[in-house]
């Protein structure tokens, strides 16, 4: 039996490896708020959102990402904090978690905190060490600003429902696409659990809007909504397997956002895929992430991108491309008729543009060069549309003849291969800060 060894650790030496043991955590992008601050605390957030920055593999960073702790009681196969890994373990207190966010805050390094946690205990003991760091930091320090904290399932809902009032978004990790993945790779973690606290956020969320109704200064809960993560490449499924997934906890349980991680081979695990030199799947979740956006964005149906004739997406095509080849009986599209939901189904025509077509044709007949102005990418629109029944060029309205045009058109693709590491960026990498040097600003 391995004995613990208790060292003393400053606040930095956790900052270094907790932060490190949040990077394989993506759900934590901190739009969809509108929290103002009264002008008595410090921070406040904008219904547009925080100013994002974004690491080279599409990682938010622009807020405090952590974990409470990385002792966790669980050991999910696929997890580098699991039970069986000999790493090197720390929890923060809540005083430090409240210090290290205002001290940054201030130094505008983030704007906001994303707080995530291994289970130390239980899943009730964590939250409420997670409950108490979030009391602390509005009421204490004052702080106004955004914070999105991880649910941990099995915890109660009475507690659940505390922590939502001071959050302003909310996450469960759904973790793993089906059951049976969740049971060959989480043995302690159930479909059930993880549902559960989704269903309660949904309906106090819900209940909540009643209240704001009824009294205006009502506390808000959980304002931002609630989102989930899956990891996509451990197990089995197919990508039609995800989208259906992903489109049954949008309509069932009304989330803003299903994030995809793309499997990290961080442990070794005769249950887990075998490492290869191709490293974590990213253009899969590329096109997972492109998918959802027509989910949500576009109208479309993941049965109409996707089918069990053919369950994995296009490498070398977009979704939206894919289908509308699939679908050239469809096509062209006259512009200057065509309705909103038509529109967006073009290649090249977003939101946007397609709202900014709607409005501007009512002045008159729109041409090519029109659409341009409008934010069309015409490099893909234009073999799939008229302007007052004039194509663009002469073209041929044939699926062989536009891919390969389509793909003359080099897509950028996320770099698969080179470029591309799995190290979050770390507050300190644009300075060469000493441990010292790190501690003084902490305690400046």
């Amino acid at each position: 039996m391995l004995e613990k060894i208790q060292v003393q650790m400053s606040v930095y030496d956790k900052l270094q490896i907790l932060s490190d043991a949040a990077k394989y955590d993506v759900a934590c992008t901190s739009s969809g708020v509108d929290r103002k601050g009264d002008g008595t605390g410090m921070g406040n957030c904008r219904a547009a959102g925080l100013c994002h920055s974004f690491s080279s593999d599409g990682r938010c960073i622009c807020l405090l990402k952590i974990l409470f702790t990385n002792e966790c009681i669980y050991d999910c196969k696929y997890c580098i904090n699991r039970s069986s890994n000999d790493v090197v373990r720390t929890s923060f207190t809540p005083e430090e978690v409240c210090t290290l966010t205002m001290e940054f805050y201030r130094r505008n390094y983030i704007e906001g905190l994303f707080l995530s946690s291994g289970i130390l205990k239980s899943p009730n003991y964590t939250m409420e060490l997670i409950y108490a760091t979030l009391y602390r930091l509005r009421n204490v320090c004052n702080f106004q600003g955004y914070i999105h904290v991880k649910a941990i399932p099995g915890t109660d809902a009475q507690l659940l429902e505390r922590v939502g009032f001071l959050a302003d978004r909310m996450s469960v990790n759904l973790e793993l696409p089906t059951a049976e993945g969740l049971r060959l790779l989480a043995p302690h973690k159930s479909r059930k659990n993880i549902l559960a606290p989704m269903r309660m956020v949904q309906n106090r969320m819900q209940e909540n809007k009643q209240e704001i109704v009824l009294y205006k200064n009502a506390p808000r809960f959980v304002p931002a909504g609630q989102s989930t993560q899956m990891i996509i490449g451990a197990t089995p499924e197919t990508d039609y397997q995800i989208l259906n997934v992903a489109e049954s906890l949008y309509q069932k349980f009304g989330l803003r956002r299903v994030f995809y991680s793309a499997f990290v081979a961080v442990n070794e695990d005769s249950a887990l895929p075998a490492r290869t030199g191709e490293g974590p799947p990213l253009l899969r979740e590329h096109r997972l992430y492109q998918a959802d956006w027509l989910l949500r964005f576009y109208r479309f149906e993941a049965k109409e991108l996707l089918d069990e004739e053919h369950p994995n997406f296009n490498i070398f095509l977009d979704p939206k491309c894919n289908w509308a080849l699939k679908h050239l009986e469809q096509f062209p599209v006259e512009v200057n008729r065509a309705d909103y939901n038509m529109l967006l189904r073009v290649p090249g025509i977003g939101v946007k543009s397609a709202m900014r077509i709607v409005k501007a044709r009512q002045m008159g007949n729109l041409k090519f060069e029109d659409l341009k102005n409008m934010g069309v990418v015409l490099k893909r629109a234009l073999y799939f549309l008229t302007c007052s029944g004039k194509m663009m060029y002469r073209t041929k309205l044939d699926e062989d003849y536009i891919t390969r045009n389509l793909l003359n058109t080099k897509e950028r693709l996320p770099d698969t291969v080179s470029g591309i590491t799995y190290r979050q960026l770390s507050l300190f990498d644009d300075v060469n800060y000493t441990d010292s040097g790190a501690v003084q600003i902490l305690q400046a």
